[in-house]
């Protein structure tokens, strides 16, 4: 067992983290005051090299792995997890079409992206299926070399910039998760309507709008897998992209400590800074201890992607103990700052509102509860990989 990282992966974090001293945090809070897409600093973070890390070496990619991307996205989302969440949502469009795209889909689409600027978005969710995928309602009829797609998708990320999106839509609506399948559609093809940018708690930088598509014509080689695969495939996406989602929550509730350390040993109450006040050093030390366990919860799952072993139980348990971590890390904060916490003055209620997404998307911790339960109903949960 062994919790060094190489060379490259520290070069990575310093990337990732000179990254976000330099470009992130300076502009963070105009960001979230304006809710301004941040598109300069997303062009910025292409051109070193933090977007589209997955993408495979034949292809022009520098083909990183899971525990890469978390190692550069901790550093991220502590710098802002806003714009980290729109730096990093082309890793989540990206995660089913590397699972289920054939070469031609791989040269049309993803080789491109690692010579231009490109911006994508997984559209999957729906105004009436969020949690429960397999409700999805949009549907893909095939009529000759097409297919025709109609219905709606809601809370995607980046969908007012995205060059294309990965849709999830059902080919039999009558097989139930059986009958889905994925399509990337480029983003300007008739009959995708643009809805308006949501306003949201936090990380209100982020794209975020539902799409509609109406009667919009894809070709059949725009197919990812084949027809009935796509639930398989999206679930499959999410053993990759909930570690990474994971790993924000760690990078949010890092900034939070940080921010609470300095001001706890700078504001003074009765004659002394009350960081040697047992009721507040106590508080911190616990965000330490969970921050910790939260991080070691993520590279595990990660590491277990990365050897070819199935990680589905242990992403799902780092990615509710992160959720629920950093919540209740940014509350503590919030606590700690007192009433200057409550203040948009101060960083910390800007991390709380960041925070709370992260019990939200990428399945909600009542989700990730679902499935933890499942697997130990069926008895292999606390299995390790070798078992």
């Amino acid at each position: 067992m062994d919790f060094s990282i190489t060379d490259e992966q520290k070069a990575l974090r310093e990337l990732a983290k000179d990254f976000a001293k330099n470009e992130m945090i300076p502009k963070a809070e105009h960001h979230d005051h304006t809710g301004e897409y941040p598109k300069e600093i997303l062009k910025k973070a292409f051109d070193v090299g933090l977007m589209n890390m997955h993408i495979p070496a034949e292809y022009g990619g520098a083909g990183l792995g899971v525990l890469d991307e978390l190692i550069a996205s901790e550093e991220l989302f502590y710098g802002c997890s806003g714009m980290a969440t729109a730096i990093l949502a082309n890793n989540l469009a990206l995660a089913p079409v590397l699972l289920g795209a054939d070469d031609y889909v791989m040269k049309k689409f993803i080789q491109p992206m690692t010579e231009n600027f490109t911006l994508a978005a997984y559209a999957v969710t729906e105004p009436g299926a969020g949690s429960d995928v397999a409700g999805i309602r949009t549907t893909a009829k095939r009529v000759g070399d097409e297919y025709i797609i109609n219905g709606s998708k809601m809370w995607i990320t980046n969908a007012g910039h995205a060059d294309w999106f990965f849709v999830l839509a059902k080919t039999d609506p009558n097989a139930g998760h059986k009958g889905m399948t994925g399509f990337i559609v480029d983003a300007k093809t008739p009959g995708i309507i643009i809805g308006k940018k949501e306003k949201n708690m936090g990380q209100r930088c982020s794209d975020t709008r539902g799409v509609t598509f109406e009667d919009v014509k894809v070709p059949k080689e725009n197919m990812i897998g084949k027809e009935g695969e796509g639930f398989k495939i999206a679930m499959g996406a999410f053993d990759q992209t909930r570690p990474a989602v994971a790993i924000g929550a760690v990078g949010v509730a890092r900034a939070a400590l940080d921010h609470s350390i300095r001001y706890a040993n700078t504001r003074n109450a009765f004659g002394k800074p009350i960081s040697v006040n047992q009721g507040v050093s106590f508080m911190i030390a616990e965000m330490a201890r969970d921050i910790e366990a939260g991080r070691l919860l993520c590279w595990q799952s990660a590491w277990l992607i990365d050897n070819g072993f199935r990680n589905t139980y242990q992403a799902s348990i780092a990615k509710v103990f992160c959720a629920d971590m950093a919540m209740r890390v940014t509350t503590d904060a919030v606590q700690i700052f007192g009433g200057y916490g409550f203040n948009e003055e101060y960083p910390v209620e800007k991390l709380m509102r960041d925070a709370k997404i992260f019990q939200i998307y990428e399945g909600t911790s009542q989700i990730q509860r679902v499935i933890i339960s499942k697997f130990l109903n069926d008895g292999v949960g606390i299995e390790t990989p070798n078992a």
